[in-house]
C-alpha cells in the first residue's frame, strides 16, 4: 500500500512541479533569457521528425537562373531583415531574437546541404516560437519555392541572381 502511494505522489509531483515552474514565472521567456533545460534538443528533435514526414521530396520548379533571380527578389523584401544578405552583418533586429536567426549567406550557417523540400516546408509553415513566420499567406507557392530554391543553391548563384541580392541594386529607387 505504501509502494502504490509513493508512487501516486511520485506521479503528481511532476506535473505539479512543471505547473510551479510556469506559474510563477521561473520559465525564461525573454528573448535574452538562458533556454530552459533541453529546449533546443526538444524542439529541434520534433521539427525534424514534423519535416520528415511533410517535406515534398522534389520542387516542381527548376532551379534554373530566371527562378534563382526571383528568389533573390523575394528574399530580399521577405528574408533578408532577420536572415541577413551575403557580406553584410546581421540586423540589429535579428541580433534580438532568440533563437538568433541562422544567416543564410553566412558559410557557417548556409542551408545548401538540406534538402529543398525541408527548406521549403519551413518557409510554408513557419517555425514556432522562433519569429519564423509561415509564408503561405503572403507568397505564393512558386515565390516560396523559389526563395527555397535559392537558399538550398547559395553557395553556386548566378551572376544575375547575386546581383539582385545587392539591397543598392534590388531596392527600388527612392524619390
Amino acid at each position: 500500500m505504501k509502494f502504490i502511494l509513493g508512487l501516486i505522489i511520485g506521479i503528481l509531483i511532476l506535473p505539479l512541479c512543471g505547473y510551479i515552474y510556469f506559474r510563477f514565472g521561473y520559465a525564461p521567456v525573454a528573448t535574452a533569457a538562458a533556454p530552459m533545460p533541453f529546449e533546443k534538443k526538444m524542439v529541434s528533435m520534433a521539427l525534424r521528425a514534423k519535416i520528415r514526414a511533410e517535406a515534398p521530396k522534389s520542387s516542381p520548379i527548376q532551379p534554373d537562373e530566371p527562378n534563382l533571380t526571383a528568389g533573390a527578389k523575394v528574399y530580399v523584401v521577405n528574408c533578408a531583415f532577420c536572415h541577413g544578405l551575403p557580406s553584410l552583418p546581421p540586423t540589429a533586429a535579428a541580433k534580438g531574437m532568440f533563437p538568433v536567426p541562422p544567416q543564410l549567406f553566412n558559410a557557417d550557417d548556409m542551408v545548401t546541404d538540406d534538402p529543398v523540400g525541408s527548406i521549403y516546408w519551413k518557409v510554408n509553415n513557419g517555425i514556432r516560437m522562433t519569429g519564423m513566420p509561415s509564408f503561405n499567406k503572403s507568397l505564393s507557392p512558386t515565390e516560396m519555392w523559389q526563395v527555397s530554391l535559392l537558399l538550398n543553391r547559395a553557395d553556386k548563384l548566378p551572376d544575375q541572381a547575386k546581383a539582385a541580392l545587392n539591397p543598392t541594386v534590388a531596392a527600388p529607387a527612392k524619390k
